[in-house]
């Protein structure tokens, strides 16, 4: 039960407003609002409805704002309370997903060209499994772990689907943040050079990937999208990637805009952090449909220690997951050093080449080999802790100059939507001198499409220094060196999930720190968020 310690202004405000205008009077209507209080406080939390007791379903039934058809502010459904917003969501993604459930399917034997692709061997063949089943069903989810070979996967897969379509398809590859849409990029590329299969049927697979607010046409400050069911989107084939991290409305609205025929391929690691906005969509539909969902279980290049902490801090083996930090493994270990002092050492090479007069793009990458990810934004060992304390180290020890706020260096994250400037929520760039304006201080950005682009810093939508960032800002990233940083103290946020999709980031070296206590009472908490979209999907399935 939600803590009425916990709610917020807005919280009351919002209950006040709907209890203003309900049937209720005196004790009941306090009721009421200390009831509607909590639903804004969960759907604030990420929860999607509230679960209510009897006495709670009587006071709500009696107040005239809640129906179970959503025509009016709240929704009462098999004793969970709604906003009427969130029922509506819930309500046309299952029906959307249900309808792609019923389309036919489209494989009845399996090819002899599968074996080109896949060539038989004893064991069984987990990207072969899920090839077969994209290629069978118009929707599919592929999930794994890191080095689970996904994109590699539906790479196969989009050269079997465009072999067997009579006219080139229109495909399109999206992913949450301009971050991962980069990742998925460099993937696909890399895994089109290895298909067993013509240049010309390769040069059919794009490589652009697209954000989904730009995929969708987002027309800020408006809510509302370009593409809708009343307008859907033109591509026979959507892939998205990083499906975890996407909230109940996006994935709603992106589903929504699909055309009848369109087939839809989402993948992700549903064992990542659920999204940091509303639902856990991936979790939900893997739950509700296994029938479509394939699981690739062989990791090809996420091994050693990481991978056995990894692994042992999903399954919530909290002892081994300490024995195996405490072991000093060179791969996943304790930071001995000092803190700012050994973050500080690590910014040097990408300084070093910014004062050099480095291209952008070699810069970035020195920036991007190491990252310190935190779990809380506030506090010590925070973000903002961190962040303030390493400029301030930087500045001592005269790596940067104190210049105000924008100086040479200076690492950024977009914190805001600005679709006019094509930078997203999640956008890194770097703040270094422009040699074709006299050495004028520029902020550089790498997009999606590999394409550098540059703006004046006064130009930038609300952004912030990024010497670190929280373990949610970094999913659909990847760094050689990951720095975890968890708090002194236990706080709601720590959960098992939050430290695997921060260990997951890292491709060579994990180093943390973190005690004890704090440590193991992480790993033996889970999110828990609540939603009827899995069993909304079973029931109308």
């Amino acid at each position: 039960m939600l803590n009425e310690i916990t709610l917020s202004r807005l919280d009351y405000a919002f209950a006040r407003f709907l209890t203003q205008r309900s049937q209720l009077k005196g004790e009941q209507a306090k009721q009421f609002e200390l009831i509607v209080a909590r639903l804004s406080y969960a759907q604030s939390q990420g929860h999607s409805c509230m679960q209510l007791s009897g006495q709670e379903l009587a006071v709500v039934l009696g107040s005239g704002m809640a129906d179970e058809i959503g025509s009016l502010p709240l929704v009462l459904e098999d004793n969970q309370l709604y906003l009427q917003r969130y029922w509506h969501y819930e309500c046309q993604l299952a029906e959307k997903l249900v309808s792609l459930m019923h389309a036919d399917s489209l494989l009845s034997s399996l090819p002899e060209v599968f074996n080109r692709y896949f060539p038989v061997n004893d064991s069984i063949d987990w990207q072969k499994e899920a090839a077969i089943a994209a290629i069978k069903y118009p929707f599919t989810i592929v999930t794994g772990g890191p080095g689970t070979g996904k994109t590699t996967t539906v790479v196969k897969i989009l050269a079997l689907l465009q072999e067997f379509a009579e006219t080139p398809l229109n495909i399109m590859l999206a992913a949450p943040t301009g971050k991962a849409a980069m990742r998925l990029q460099e993937s696909i590329g890399q895994s089109k050079s290895t298909l067993d299969c013509s240049e010309q049927l390769k040069q059919m697979i794009p490589e652009q990937v697209v954000t989904i607010h730009r995929l969708l046409g987002a027309r800020p400050p408006s809510p509302y999208f370009k593409y809708n069911a009343d307008s859907p989107l033109p591509y026979d084939i959507i892939v998205v990637d990083e499906v975890s991290m996407i909230d109940l409305p996006l994935m709603t609205k992106l589903v929504s805009a699909l055309k009848v025929d369109a087939r839809l391929i989402l993948l992700g690691d549903k064992d990542q952090l659920a999204s940091v906005e509303t639902g856990t969509v991936l979790a939900d539909l893997t739950n509700a449909l296994p029938k479509y969902t394939q699981e690739l279980k062989v990791s090809y290049r996420f091994s050693g220690h990481i991978k056995t902490f990894a692994a042992a801090i999903n399954h919530q083996e909290a002892d081994l997951a300490w024995e195996l930090l405490t072991k000093d493994y060179a791969d996943v270990c304790f930071l001995k050093e000092d803190l700012i002092d050994y973050i500080v050492n690590k910014q040097v090479a990408y300084l070093q080449l910014i004062s050099e007069n480095a291209d952008f793009t070699e810069c970035y990458a020195a920036f991007n080999v190491f990252q310190v990810l935190c779990a809380t934004r506030q506090g010590l060992y925070s973000v903002d802790d961190i962040n303030f304390r390493v400029t301030q180290a930087l500045i001592e020890q005269r790596l940067i100059k104190n210049s105000g706020e924008w100086y040479s260096g200076r690492p950024i994250m977009i914190t805001q939507n600005d679709a006019a400037l094509q930078l997203y929520n999640g956008d890194i760039g770097i703040c270094m001198p422009d040699a074709e304006h006299r050495g004028q201080l520029m902020v550089f950005f790498l997009h999606a499409d590999g394409l550098v682009r540059k703006y004046l810093p006064a130009r930038l939508p609300y952004c912030e220094t990024v010497f670190a960032m929280t373990i949610h800002k970094s999913q659909g990233s990847e760094f050689d060196e990951v720095l975890l940083v968890l708090p002194e103290v236990i706080n709601p946020i720590l959960t098992k999930e939050l430290i695997y999709t921060g260990i997951t980031r890292a491709k060579k070296t994990l180093k943390m720190v973190t005690n004890k206590e704090v440590f193991l009472q992480t790993i033996q908490r889970k999110v828990e968020r609540f939603s009827g979209l899995a069993q909304r999907i079973k029931k109308i399935a």
